[in-house]
């Protein structure tokens, strides 16, 4: 991976553009006019100029593009029916790149993209979004897109066993940026409360399709990041944003969306010691990993599975979303159980039991006990109690790996890890002593050998995603999110739009309890019902 920066062949930029914006920006032009009403209709659908109330008796949740460009009223989902700007690095500011991917990128090709949306207070009005802040985050961007360029970018993928996949970055190569207003309630938008999960989807950018390149290679060119900039008039702002994990961990990421929140906020340079490292020979395969999950990705591409989990299958029209918050004094109480329940019965206590170990072990509990209770069509997969019921999760590298990784390296740096139960254990008296120790034992392992088992990664996670009785952990408490600050203040809510399709439970840091873990969850509405009882009535019984 030596001399991983060279001058890419040329690509079809989406933007040859030579600055951050192509064109004069809509509220340029037309600094107090929007239009474009639209709203969904009971199949989920945005329809222009057709209203309908959620059946909870919200307030309708419409949405208007507020226009960058020319004017189109049909609102639909499809990326060419909304309007949209294109924002570029600076000219001349970043060199055209080619990045391999690593043997630790490559596992997150048969993943679909993040979607985190952010919210935050903003007491202005739709003309001052326009006027100022609009143009002020494209400026931003474009600034913090000079250093991360890759998210301008495109991942450039070639037909089976012939090339090895790259990020490419070419001079003029941008990011959408589409612009909107909503009429909803922002407060619905920010409660912890159960609410519809389709609601959400449209502050949600699409990032742009893929393309081929017109050279005869048939290679596939996929955009990496997308930026949607939802104002709520006089109450609040969505910052929803869309990536491919392929190019960054949450580490990077963070980063990179830190760097565009300074720049927001201040008018002066980013640090030398917060630019990215994009040294790819730091990260050293010493156990034959890239060919392996390389042969895993020819096959899948040719057999056109590329995505792991059962996407199409998940039925969004009952499922609603909500957060719930473990406190430092919750997990204090979880700890003193289990310690008290061990010596009572003899039993060594588990050896880890951290924040993040004692709250997926009480998650777990309550999520395979509240599936049993309402899984519906879903309780077939509970029929016999002693098959395996999985924990996966995302494990940090820097502090894992045997070799020296910068902190600012770009690119992923991540471990899968997966805790294996039994449905009668997990349910039994004791369940959460088991999920602590089996959770606490997979990191244990982790720590002292990172790549142990590396090669099944993508076989056990496509075993994770096929199956609604496994249970997966997105995110980390350790990022620090509720601190991105683009000049408005703290995020008054963040939420992981993408756990949806992924049946998986997403943990940040609490916003107000420090110490404390947000729990992200979406579940078919009787689930939550049974998930919700399950976790204050089990806390309250840990006393």
């Amino acid at each position: 991976m030596e001399g991983t920066m060279h001058t890419p062949s040329a690509l079809p930029n989406r933007a040859n553009r030579g600055g951050e914006m192509a064109e004069k920006s809509y509220e340029e032009e037309h600094p107090t006019k929007a239009v474009g009403w639209a709203a969904r209709d009971q199949s989920g659908v945005l329809s222009p100029f057709k209203f309908s109330r959620r059946s909870t008796g919200e307030k309708d949740v419409r949405l208007k593009v507020l226009f960058c460009g020319i004017c189109h009223t049909d609102l639909h989902m499809a990326k060419n029916d909304w309007e949209h700007c294109e924002v570029s690095p600076p000219p001349n500011s970043a060199p055209p790149t080619i990045l391999p991917l690593t043997f630790l990128d490559i596992p997150w090709l048969f993943f679909s993209p993040c979607q985190p949306l952010t919210f935050y207070e903003y007491p202005h009005s739709t003309s001052h979004f326009l006027s100022t802040t609009i143009p002020n985050l494209k400026h931003s961007l474009s600034l913090a897109l000079q250093h991360f360029f890759p998210f301008a970018g495109n991942l450039v993928l070639s037909p089976a066993g012939s090339n090895s996949p790259n990020i490419v970055y070419n001079e003029g190569d941008s990011v959408t940026l589409t612009v909107a207003e909503s009429s909803g309630d922002f407060s619905y938008f920010t409660s912890n409360y159960a609410r519809d999960v389709n609601g959400f989807y449209p502050l949600v950018p699409k990032l742009a399709t893929t393309s081929t390149v017109a050279t005869g290679t048939q290679e596939e060119v996929v955009p990496l990041f997308a930026v949607q900039v939802t104002v709520f008039a006089n109450c609040g702002i969505c910052v929803g944003l869309a990536y491919h994990h392929v190019v960054a961990d949450g580490r990077t990421f963070n980063n990179f969306i830190k760097a565009w929140a300074f720049l927001s906020a201040h008018d002066c340079s980013l640090s030398i010691a917060s630019l990215p490292s994009y040294n790819r020979s730091v990260i050293k395969d010493e156990h034959g990993l890239e060919e392996i999950f390389l042969k895993e990705l020819w096959k899948r591409k040719s057999s056109q599975e590329m995505v792991l989990g059962p996407e199409a299958q998940v039925d969004l029209s009952s499922m609603v979303r909500a957060t719930f918050v473990v406190s430092l004094a919750d997990m204090e109480r979880i700890k003193n159980w289990i310690v008290v329940q061990c010596k009572s019965k003899n039993q060594p206590q588990p050896v880890h039991l951290s924040a993040y170990v004692l709250t997926c072990a009480f998650l777990w509990v309550c999520l395979v006990r509240a599936k049993i209770q309402r899984g519906g069509g879903e309780n077939h997969c509970y029929s016999r109690g002693e098959d395996p019921v999985y924990l996966g999760f995302i494990a940090g590298g820097m502090t894992r790996i045997d070799f020296p990784v910068p902190t600012t390296y770009f690119g992923n740096c991540v471990g899968f890890g997966r805790s294996p139960a039994t449905r009668n254990e997990l349910t039994g008296e004791d369940g959460i002593i088991v999920a602590a120790n089996v959770i606490g034992n997979t990191i244990r392992r982790l720590d002292k050998e990172m790549f142990g088992g590396a090669e099944r990664w993508i076989s056990e996670w496509e075993v994770m995603f096929g199956s609604a009785i496994h249970v997966i952990v997105s995110g980390s408490p350790k990022l620090n999110l509720y601190e991105t600050d683009f000049g408005w203040g703290r995020p008054e809510k963040i939420e992981d739009i993408s756990i949806d399709k992924m049946r998986a439970i997403s943990l940040i840091e609490s916003r107000d309890e420090k110490g404390g873990i947000e729990v992200g969850l979406a579940l078919p509405t009787g689930q939550m019902d049974a998930f919700k009882t399950l976790f204050v009535q089990e806390l309250e019984a840990l006393q």
